[in-house]
């Protein structure tokens, strides 16, 4: 039994150091051992592929697979120095390489002179997803009285409006609202509805993070 154990202890540490990623444990405690580089110049000032411009200063990371967003804890295992960043490109492409440090992050590391180093990475926080629900909005009065009057006509046809107060730019206004649609194209066909029956009105709609 004993030496059942230990091969078994054997083969999961020889996962950890091989790199592998594919393991399927909760992303909280994902984690990952294996070969760091850091890129500089070369790309500073450029796009990365989250739609922010690369700060070779800056501390972040890029990774091959781990959604953009996510926040990971990078050990030097070499020196104990570790450095927490988001993930906000890809790669790197090269061998075996499991992250790219940027310059700013690779320097907290004490890994710029040797160029590579030997890493653990653990996600210490995934990125927030989000939903968005989609209302129809039929104006936004500046006098409560003409925004009651376009809720009167909504309800004249069997739905139910909401009127909302709104500050914009210090000015008030009230907008003429109705539904909570999960759907955009629930939206926008009940918008064609309206528009068949004279009532002309936009879609808006409303970021909401996604709960567990």
């Amino acid at each position: 039994m004993k030496i059942r154990i230990i091969a078994c202890s054997f083969f999961i540490i020889a996962a950890l150091l091989c790199g592998c990623s594919h393991l399927n444990i909760p992303a909280t405690s994902w984690q990952q051992v294996g070969t760091a580089s850091w890129y500089g110049k070369d790309f500073h000032g450029r796009k990365t592929a989250s739609g922010e411009t690369y700060d070779m200063y800056g501390l972040s990371a890029a990774h091959k697979t781990l959604p953009l967003g996510t926040r990971v804890r990078v050990t030097n295992l070499d020196n104990g120095r570790h450095v927490d960043v988001p993930i906000n490109d890809r790669g790197p492409f090269v061998g075996r390489r499991i992250i790219d440090m940027s310059y700013g992050a690779a320097k907290q590391l004490g890994m710029v002179q040797e160029g590579l180093a030997k890493v653990h990475v653990q996600v210490i926080q995934t990125p927030r997803t989000y939903t968005y629900c989609y209302s129809l909005q039929f104006g936004a009065f500046t006098e409560r009285d003409n925004a009651v009057t376009m809720a009167e006509k909504i309800s004249d046809i069997g739905y139910q409006p909401n009127i909302e107060e709104a500050t914009v730019q210090g000015r008030q206004f009230y907008r003429v609202r109705l539904g909570s649609f999960q759907s955009l194209d629930k939206a926008r066909s009940l918008a064609g509805a309206f528009r068949t029956k004279g009532l002309v009105c936009v879609i808006v709609g409303q970021k909401q993070q996604q709960k567990g």
